[in-house]
């Protein structure tokens, strides 16, 4: 493996070379995490001949201090919250329906422009497969964890290109299996290591998720939709 990763395609050809040795389920869904990790997993999902579908995740921000998040929602209609920090911050529930209210507002917008119309997929008893373009603290592919588990995935592999070692060794705990291709260090971002890390688009995202539904990835489409 050469680092930087030329872009995040590439990466996602090498994460697929890394996933062939665990042998997921042959019936496995990949998530994409928008936007970034649709690229990554539109690679893995047309290696590995399977379904591929976004996965969205929106922070909530504590208010005052957005770079802070006080918990997430995520596709199906999950909201995760991080009750501890809530407590600790006395964040009342208006404040926090007045975060998620607006945030679930983006979160629509972008179901809506990435499906055209199709509904999220079913993840009961589904083999959730969760690829991002990489891990610096995991913030949001944790909350997308306990999100599929929450919409009943099982079992769940968390896969990613490059990785802080200490980000990836936490998920050892929370899924059933990680993938991370490179943990190099030091480690201070996930950009460093691609040549080219420009901004996914909206309209990325709604071409590579046609291309997989023209292309038919999985040796037989399930009717998930």
């Amino acid at each position: 493996m050469q680092l930087p990763f030329a872009d995040r395609s590439a990466a996602g050809r090498e994460l697929a070379r890394k996933l062939r040795e665990i042998e997921p389920m042959p019936d496995s869904i990949v998530l994409g995490l928008a936007r970034g990790g649709v690229p990554v997993a539109f690679e893995v999902a047309a290696d590995l001949h399977l379904e591929l579908d976004v996965f969205v995740v929106r922070k909530l921000g504590v208010p005052g201090h957005p770079e802070l998040a006080m918990g997430a929602i995520a596709s199906g209609g999950v909201r995760v919250l991080n009750e501890d920090l809530i407590h600790d911050l006395g964040i009342p529930q208006a404040a926090i329906e007045q975060v998620a209210t607006r945030e679930s507002e983006e979160l629509r917008r972008r179901e809506a422009d990435y499906r055209d119309g199709r509904p999220p997929a079913d993840l009961q008893d589904c083999s959730v497969i969760l690829v991002d373009d990489g891990l610096a603290t995991g913030a949001s592919m944790r909350s997308a964890v306990e999100a599929v588990r929450k919409l009943g995935a099982t079992p769940v592999t968390v896969a990613v290109p490059v990785a802080a070692k200490e980000a990836c060794g936490e998920f050892a705990h929370l899924v059933d299996a990680v993938v991370c291709a490179a943990t190099p260090e030091p480690f201070f971002a996930v950009g460093p290591w691609y040549r080219d890390f420009s901004a996914t688009s909206d309209r990325e995202v709604r071409a590579l998720l046609a291309r997989a539904r023209e292309e038919q990835f999985a040796p037989v489409l399930r009717d998930r939709r």
